[in-house]
């Protein structure tokens, strides 16, 4: 946390001196991010950990996301689209069912799901389920002269569209090459790589660059950890996200649908032990 957040360490027999002179040196705006009792030379002493609130924002700045549009639907009436992209395995359609069925995630605005994984066994059904049970328009993509009459039905009855995609595989550069040329057509206004919080840094760094390269719309603009659950300790979790460099509206902590979405920079920030409880900043759109 030192290297992204300054930290500075005080120490004394009483509490109330000590947070003073946290005062005093970072200013009245000072942060105190955890407090402890420690043994110094066999005394024991009171430890705070404090940093500027100014820095905290800072922070906060970078891992915020811009609030989704007051009004989804376009002046052209096209659905506002998010989608969701990644390796195999991060999540993306557990997310995508998530996102389309917790009740008033979007305001007043209705959902739609559409696919591009048409090579997975199970995605296609796993996705069709839920928008069945949630009376939710759904649509498959296969090829790129369907997304015209797919759109159509699509926009008739949404006002976003959350966009499923195939994990990308180094081994299948052809395929990788032909979904993306259809989301390219597609167009989505966000586009959100699912990562798994428990991915290597240097592996979720190598993943980030080859989606950011692109040549129109696949790059990604946002970020969306997946499988908090999975994390045993989730300090690292923040220095992931930041690390990354892209804003983060939303984080996955396990494998119910809706219930284990959250809203991301409160979960972060938990992480390093900045907020209390993530859940109670929940804020749908």
């Amino acid at each position: 946390m030192a290297s992204l957040l300054p930290v500075e360490r005080f120490r004394g027999v009483d509490l109330s001196r000590v947070a003073d002179r946290a005062r005093r040196t970072l200013g009245d705006d000072v942060m105190i991010l955890h407090t402890r009792t420690v043994r110094e030379g066999g005394v024991p002493m009171v430890e705070v950990l404090a940093t500027p609130s100014h820095a905290l924002e800072s922070v906060r700045a970078r891992l915020d996301a811009a609030p989704l549009p007051p009004t989804l639907r376009k002046a052209d009436g096209r659905p506002y689209g998010i989608a969701l992209v990644g390796p195999t395995g991060a999540g993306k359609t557990t997310t995508a069912a998530k996102l389309a069925v917790r009740r008033g995630m979007f305001g007043a605005a209705r959902p739609g799901l559409l696919t591009l994984d048409t090579y997975r066994v199970g995605g296609m059904e796993q996705l069709a389920t839920y928008a069945e049970l949630a009376d939710i328009p759904f649509e498959v993509i296969y090829e790129a002269r369907e997304i015209d009459a797919a759109m159509k039905r699509l926009s008739a009855d949404c006002d976003v569209i959350l966009i499923d995609t195939p994990g990308r595989s180094p081994a299948s550069t052809e395929l990788t090459e032909r979904w993306r040329t259809l989301l390219d057509v597609i167009a989505p206004d966000e586009v959100h790589l699912v990562l798994p919080a428990s991915l290597r840094a240097d592996l979720a760094v190598d993943i980030a660059r080859a989606y950011a390269t692109s040549r129109t719309h696949c790059g990604a603009t946002h970020l969306l950890l997946s499988k908090l659950d999975e994390v045993p300790r989730e300090s690292g979790v923040t220095d992931l996200a930041l690390s990354l460099e892209l804003p983060t509206r939303w984080i996955t902590d396990g494998q119910d649908v809706p219930a284990d979405l959250k809203p991301g920079v409160p979960r972060l920030l938990r992480s390093w032990g900045l907020t209390a409880d993530a859940e109670s900043d929940w804020a749908p759109a």
